[in-house]
């Protein structure tokens, strides 16, 4: 593993672990060149994804992406990072399991929308808004109302 402090190509791995949803390993290295310590993750890909993106543009899958969207939606959120970590591991594991090796960015988004509403409503607005194109308030009062029965109903059936 190439070290990202100073380029050297190799680094000693010092401690290795299953990460809390043993969906990865930790693995804690250390570079024999400038002495920097770092973190990197190792996971199972199951197959190689490609995003169809709306104008028809076809994209290698990017992990990332996900868990910055999600990032951006809980910022100053009371939700921990190993909830996210959980959260996009699902989500990924959902999209491999499909069968398919395409799979259209409104899919993606719609998996994102779900993991969120479980995560924090607040963040699940924030990340609705943008991903639904709000354009006036109309459009936030009517989800807003949908929330507001989905909860309603949820109460209810849970007394």
């Amino acid at each position: 593993m190439k070290c990202p402090f100073c380029g050297y190509e190799e680094s000693q791995v010092k401690d290795s672990r299953p990460t809390e949803d043993n969906s990865s390993i930790r693995r804690r290295r250390s570079c024999p060149s400038c002495e920097a310590r770092f973190t990197t993750f190792e996971r199972v890909q199951l197959r190689d994804l490609i995003v169809l993106k709306s104008g028809g543009k076809r994209q290698i899958f990017d992990r990332e992406k996900i868990r910055n969207s999600m990032n951006i939606a809980l910022r100053k959120r009371p939700v921990e990072d190993s909830q996210i970590e959980y959260a996009v591991n699902m989500i990924v594991r959902q999209l491999e399991s499909l069968g398919e090796s395409e799979i259209p960015s409104r899919d993606i988004g719609d998996y994102v929308m779900k993991s969120l509403a479980g995560l924090d409503t607040v963040a699940y607005i924030r990340y609705t808004s943008v991903y639904k194109d709000f354009r006036n308030p109309d459009d936030f009062n009517e989800f807003l109302e949908d929330i507001k029965s989905i909860q309603s109903f949820s109460q209810k059936v849970a007394e």
